[in-house]
């Protein structure tokens, strides 16, 4: 039964992409639908037609419903039960990021700095125009909410924070400027990733981060044992001075990189693979031993990278002192990588944005889709770990 169905879902798709000029949006209204219909089926504890004594309730039919998406408008039928209980979570989580592209876009031609080109993407985009009070209505609505999200407290401790910086162009009086994009993710104690802010600064200084940690704590973040970023000098005195409790980690994927500056063009690979390899060991005896064996093997040949490396790999072996389960999660800034390049992969429909607040509207936005996702979907890391090993300092504090 189950591979009939399918066949005939297959063979209605491949109809729909026919008729329609637009290969993504029968696609993607298919893909909806199913989804539509797996919440119902989950709502009721059955599906369509099953009988199982744990049913919670009945179908009453479908309503239309449209959804603006970035491949067109789909015509969706949304599934009812009869007690009128049902509620989907799905186009308010999926039209929350896309609302605020669509206002940013269209906030550009609104204010006369956008172009043809630009107006055509939003039309692709909303699948059809939006009146200049739409737009208002919308943003008003939007930016109250992503307000909350952004002023959120910070009740739980996160032992582990992860800071990073992007770029985005920015309009500001006629000047195309760039603006530095601030994000802090935290990993709490049920294991957990949470986005824990998002801010826009004038550029990446000692200055800005440290306002931005301010924020934090201000907000209550409290708990961090390990911070984990790359070696920017400023974002390194603004943890040191806001987070004094915590551990420094520098991001070793930056590390490898910056290594780079200190080898010729045509540099053997071996030496570098060799050097990524010392942050797979077990403990950091283990890393130091091979160290020593990998300075005696290259140190003739590359000595100024050698030098460099034995002055600076201690700051990226911190987080050996952490459980041993938790070394690749904590040894580089990937994890904050991830979300940037979901957010660079929007933001470059835009190009250019007409303000400060058009940017940080659908950064904010993405962001809040990310952290409900995270917080719906399964643990990250298993902190048992972290706290049998913390267990004998904590019991001498007692």
């Amino acid at each position: 039964m189950t591979r009939k169905q399918t066949v005939r879902s297959v063979e209605e798709l491949k109809a729909q992409m026919s008729e329609d000029d637009d290969l993504l949006r029968p696609l993607v209204q298919l893909v909806v639908q199913e989804f539509l219909e797996a919440e119902m089926n989950d709502a009721l504890g059955a599906s369509k037609s099953e009988r199982t004594p744990g049913r919670l309730g009945y179908r009453s039919g479908h309503y239309p419903r449209k959804l603006v998406t970035r491949v067109g408008t789909l015509d969706l039928r949304v599934p009812q039960d009869r007690q009128g209980r049902f509620s989907t979570e799905i186009f308010s989580r999926y039209q929350r990021s896309e609302k605020a592209l669509v206002a940013a876009l269209v906030e550009m031609y609104v204010q006369g700095v956008s172009t043809r080109k630009v107006k055509a993407v939003s039309e692709e985009l909303c699948g059809h125009e939006f009146s200049a009070g739409t737009i208002s209505e919308l943003n008003a609505t939007l930016d109250a909410e992503l307000e909350r999200f952004a002023r959120q407290r910070l009740e739980a401790e996160h032992p582990y924070l992860i800071l990073d910086a992007r770029y985005e162009r920015v309009r500001e009086d006629g000047v195309i400027r760039s603006r530095a994009v601030l994000v802090a993710i935290g990993i709490d104690w049920e294991g957990r990733r949470r986005i824990l802010g998002v801010e826009l600064a004038s550029k990446e200084s000692a200055t800005s981060w440290r306002d931005f940690l301010v924020g934090l704590k201000q907000r209550g973040l409290h708990g961090v044992r390990l911070a984990i970023s790359d070696d920017h000098a400023g974002l390194r005195r603004a943890v040191a001075e806001i987070l004094p409790e915590a551990a420094w980690q520098r991001c070793y994927v930056h590390f490898l990189r910056n290594a780079l500056d200190h080898l010729p063009r045509k540099a053997d690979d071996d030496c570098l693979t060799e050097l990524r390899w010392l942050y797979d060991c077990r403990d950091l005896g283990e890393a130091r031993l091979h160290l020593h064996a990998w300075l005696g093997r290259w140190q003739p040949k590359y000595p100024k990278l050698c030098a460099w490396v034995e002055e600076a790999i201690e700051e990226t072996w911190t987080f050996y002192r952490q459980p041993r389960e938790h070394h690749k999660h904590l040894k580089s800034t990937n994890l904050l990588e991830r979300l940037n390049q979901e957010i660079k992969r929007r933001t470059h429909v835009v190009r250019i944005f007409p303000n400060e607040r058009s940017c940080l509207r659908l950064i904010r936005a993405l962001a809040a889709e990310q952290h409900e996702e995270w917080l719906d979907g399964p643990v990250y890391l298993d902190m048992q770990p972290l706290r049998d090993q913390l267990k004998p300092s904590l019991q001498i504090a007692a």
